[in-house]
């Protein structure tokens, strides 16, 4: 079956996020990764895989950049905000929604965001005002919804990407977040398993932005998830924003060439809400 073609109109505004991205952090200098085994195979249902990696995912990260970058700060600030296991009831206090809206008045800030609004204004999915905007991204990201059989709204679209969650203490979901995945693991919580490689190379560049990553946290093995690294946050918020309101299918599968890498974005929708979002690799095209 041939292969799909990138969405050349989606490529070219994603490129231009990328490009004005200034808060990204660059491998090499402002954190190092060590991607040591290749990640083996996991049983469907099995929470046991072999440890490919006897050392970190990060060697090092400049905390000085995430804590003093206002975005980054702001995000971060957010990641103590939810129960990370399904079912249980999210009770978001004044201060935490006051964190919500700080986080998204510092990224609606960026030139990224900027950009991504101004898109979407194009095309007709959002309003000029940047206002009703922010509700609009509020719902997209923040608004409470229920993942577990419970009913009880706990879940949201940040919690679930961003944060992780675990479902009946059996499986991972989400979590596809490179800070968070950091600061994880510097705390111990994390414990890096392996890579999976891409396309038709054997060990992926430890220069790379998107990465496949086997993974453990909270006594759970995540067999596989793929994530952007180095990346802001409002790159990240940006580019899943646009794929959602680009469509309206429960589950939406965008492929796209971003700087070198040839990427399918997959989104799948709950209601008014993100569900999950993630980077799949496919090649990169400097190999």
């Amino acid at each position: 079956m041939a292969r799909r073609a990138p969405n050349q109109e989606l490529s070219e505004v994603f490129n231009q996020l990328w490009r004005l991205d200034t808060n990204r952090l660059q491998p090499g200098r402002d954190y190092s990764i060590c991607l040591q085994g290749k990640a083996g195979y996991v049983a469907q249902g099995s929470n046991h895989a072999r440890d490919r990696a006897r050392a970190s995912l990060f060697s090092y990260v400049d905390e000085e950049k995430l804590h003093g970058i206002d975005t980054y700060a702001h995000f971060i600030n957010l990641l103590d905000n939810y129960e990370t296991s399904t079912g249980v009831w999210e009770r978001v206090t004044s201060e935490e929604r006051m964190e919500n809206h700080l986080f998204l008045d510092a990224i609606l800030e960026t030139d990224v965001m900027k950009h991504a609004h101004e898109y979407l204004v194009r095309e007709g999915r959002s309003s000029s005002d940047p206002e009703r905007f922010k509700r609009q991204l509020y719902d997209i990201w923040f608004r409470l919804y229920h993942r577990g059989r419970s009913g009880r709204e706990d879940s949201c679209g940040f919690e679930h990407v961003f944060v992780g969650e675990t479902k009946l203490g059996r499986e991972i979901m989400g979590l596809h977040n490179w800070v968070q995945f950091y600061l994880q693991e510097k705390h111990g919580h994390v414990d890096y398993k392996g890579y999976k490689a891409r396309g038709n190379k054997n060990t992926p560049d430890e220069e790379d932005h998107v990465l496949t990553l086997q993974f453990s946290w909270k006594g759970l093995v995540k067999p596989l998830g793929g994530s952007f690294i180095g990346v802001s946050p409002e790159f990240e918020v940006a580019l899943f924003t646009i794929v959602f309101l680009m469509s309206t299918e429960k589950m939406t599968s965008v492929l796209v060439k971003v700087d070198e890498y040839v990427l399918e974005l997959v989104v799948y929708r709950h209601g008014l809400s993100i569900g999950t979002s993630y980077p799949k690799l496919l090649s990169n095209n400097n190999n």
